[in-house]
């Protein structure tokens, strides 16, 4: 089977982007933050200082975003029960019977 002429022309605009450097991909975001995210896109891919200088403060904002330790410790000494000495008693039972 024949590759149609829309497939190769699909595989060749790949091929060239591949050896630019560049890959094609997808992302899900809200639709108010596409222009943002297009022209974000577009200034990254020029590969200028101007882009270095964009990659490395949205990289250090989403690293110290992420590195927070101890955020679910944090949340549990937040809650409303502590301190509030409760104690949960799990009731123990020997099963139900299930017939194989």
């Amino acid at each position: 089977m024949s590759d149609t002429s829309q497939t190769r022309a699909l595989k060749n605009y790949r091929n060239r982007l591949s050896q630019r450097g560049m890959a094609r991909f997808e992302v899900l975001g809200l639709s108010t933050d596409r222009e943002l995210i297009r022209s974000m896109a577009r200034r990254l891919a020029d590969n200028s200082p101007e882009a270095e200088e964009l990659r490395a403060s949205v990289h250090q904002k989403i690293k110290q975003e992420s590195r927070k330790k101890g955020g679910i410790f944090a949340a549990l000494r937040r809650s409303p029960l502590v301190g509030a000495d409760v104690t949960i008693v799990r009731e123990r039972t020997a099963g139900r019977r299930v017939d194989l």
